[in-house]
């Protein structure tokens, strides 16, 4: 059994959602994975309407999908949707960098204990958390430019790059992320605002090309 799967009773929908989402996160979960109704019931102690509760709000989500043969699956983005995701996350962020607001030193001292945090998964090549930190660092750097709207957002995409960072991100696309990380950081504690534009587009650019990479590797 599975860390995720040890019985949780009595759970709710918002329960199961939340407990699958954390599993995807950590990556006990992987893309492409079967999720049964039958099954999740009985881990769960509830019926499979309760079950397909939950599922359907993933689905609503970009995590699930569904199909009359497979049942219910854990999504695996292609190569063309992990694109778009980066590049809609370079529009929101490079423009959230270009209109930012004052960031405080309390904000900036808990992004770099971030990237500690990632350097640190990185180094123990603990996949899960490693693609989890990453994806949520954009999140934790909303929210210290003052942007819960935009944070909220990206929070919903973290999964899902979670996934794409699966499929897609070797160690060393992982260690430039953190690097880059780095260096922003380190551009906005000199209120560089110039140089962090700069670096957070260089980062998504690095991202779609990595990302050409791994999905031409996989096809050879």
């Amino acid at each position: 059994m599975k860390a995720w799967e040890k019985p949780l009773q009595p759970a709710s929908s918002n329960v199961i959602e939340n407990r699958i989402i954390q599993a995807v996160l950590s990556a006990e979960i992987s893309p492409g994975e079967r999720l049964g109704e039958k099954d999740l019931g009985e881990i769960f102690g509830v019926s499979r309407t309760l079950v397909r509760e939950a599922m359907m709000r993933l689905s609503s989500r970009g995590i699930v999908a569904v199909s009359p043969r497979r049942g219910w699956f854990v999504v695996e983005p292609t190569a063309e949707e992990a694109r778009e995701t980066i590049e809609a996350r370079r529009s929101i962020e490079v423009g959230l960098l270009m209109t930012r607001k004052s960031i405080s030193t309390d904000a900036i001292d808990h992004l770099e204990t971030h990237v500690l945090e990632q350097q640190r998964a990185i180094d123990e090549d603990d996949l899960g958390r490693r693609s989890y930190l990453l994806g949520h660092f954009h999140v934790h750097l909303a929210t210290a430019l003052g942007s819960s709207i935009i944070a909220n957002f990206l929070e919903e995409l973290t999964t899902r790059t979670v996934l794409i960072a699966a499929l897609y991100q070797s160690r060393a696309d992982a260690q430039k992320s953190c690097d880059n990380h780095r260096r922003l950081v380190h551009a906005l504690r000199e209120n560089d605002v110039e140089g962090a534009v700069k670096i957070m587009d260089d980062h998504f650019t690095h991202l779609n090309k990595a990302l050409k990479t791994r999905s031409r590797l996989q096809r050879t």
